[in-house]
């Protein structure tokens, strides 16, 4: 029997998974991300943890397949990663250090793509060939699979789908820096916002105003006892996201649409709502594309990651 490792970096910690060469996850554990002095500690940091988990299970070099990495950035197919905030990266050439300090081969991705690649081999994908998977958390990540392959882009910045344009006139500025990005609609602050404006627009009563802060999950949990005005709010971002989906599927076709991040703790509300707007919206050939809530949370990461390093070395 052969193993490899699923490693997903992330700004606070980084999760590393033992795998057998059939997928099984046999362990998982986790170390601190170490940012300080740009970062230089973390590929060391994560090279020794999986050296020291080696040694003290004493599993030989020779039944190692490789290790695949997800990072938060964009990765190029020679594993040059170009510039990662959260870590406090600039360019670094993953796959080159991290096989120096591991002694095997490595194979890295953007660490959303991993994910989706994860979702459509072990968790709601599993059995499809072609899937999007939208990360609907604080903004909006995304990862394409086709043919079982992660679309990566010429630059590493395949399945930036959460920067999607759906209204031009937004007068607030998104994150990236462009106006009108899905993500300031569909993900957890874009629900925020859009509650806000509409408490702001309306005089209706509310729950939602009796609360000093508002969190995505107050909307979510407001409208499924009845609340209106959440109701109405929610109206709105599942318009939204069904026509950010509905886009997204005209370009490939999937048979599966997977919904993670925090948002999907809703649950079969954020379904049954994305599911109603994206037939609206869909190209007539794209409509049975299913939705669903991804599985496998936090370990996605690994198990994609895992996976890039069996395709990549497992022959």
């Amino acid at each position: 029997m052969r193993y490899g490792f699923g490693v997903d970096i992330g700004g606070t910690t980084v999760k590393i998974a033992f795998f057998d060469e059939q997928g099984k996850m046999l362990d998982k554990w986790q170390i601190t991300t170490n940012t300080s002095n740009g970062g230089s500690a973390i590929l060391p940091d994560t090279a020794k943890s999986i050296r020291d988990y080696l040694q003290k299970n004493h599993i030989a070099d020779d039944h190692i397949i490789g290790v695949g990495v997800g990072v938060p950035g964009p990765v190029d197919e020679q594993g040059i990663v170009n510039r990662c905030v959260n870590l406090g990266w600039g360019m670094v050439d993953l796959h080159g250090e991290l096989a120096r300090l591991t002694g095997f081969p490595v194979k890295g991705g953007n660490d959303a793509n991993v994910a989706a690649l994860g979702e459509c081999w072990k968790g709601s994908g599993a059995g499809s060939r072609s899937m999007v998977m939208a990360t609907l958390g604080t903004g909006i990540g995304g990862g394409i699979v086709l043919d079982g392959k992660i679309i990566g882009g010429a630059h590493g910045a395949g399945g930036e789908i959460g920067h999607m344009v759906l209204n031009p006139t937004e007068s607030e500025i998104c994150g990236c820096g462009k106006r009108g990005c899905a993500e300031q609609y569909c993900s957890a602050t874009g629900v925020v916002r859009l509650a806000n404006r509409y408490l702001a627009a309306h005089d209706d009563e509310s729950v939602l105003r009796r609360k000093r802060v508002i969190h995505c999950k107050d909307v979510f949990d407001a409208a499924k006892r009845g609340d209106i005005a959440s109701m109405k709010i929610l109206d709105q971002m599942f318009d939204l996201l069904g026509m950010f989906l509905a886009n997204v599927c005209c370009t490939m076709d999937p048979e599966v649409i997977v919904l993670g991040g925090g948002v999907s703790k809703a649950g079969q509300m954020l379904v049954d709502g994305a599911t109603q707007a994206f037939a609206r919206y869909a190209f007539h050939a794209c409509r049975k594309a299913k939705i669903v809530l991804a599985t496998l949370g936090n370990d996605a990461g690994a198990y994609g990651a895992f996976k890039l390093a069996l395709d990549a070395f497992g022959n």
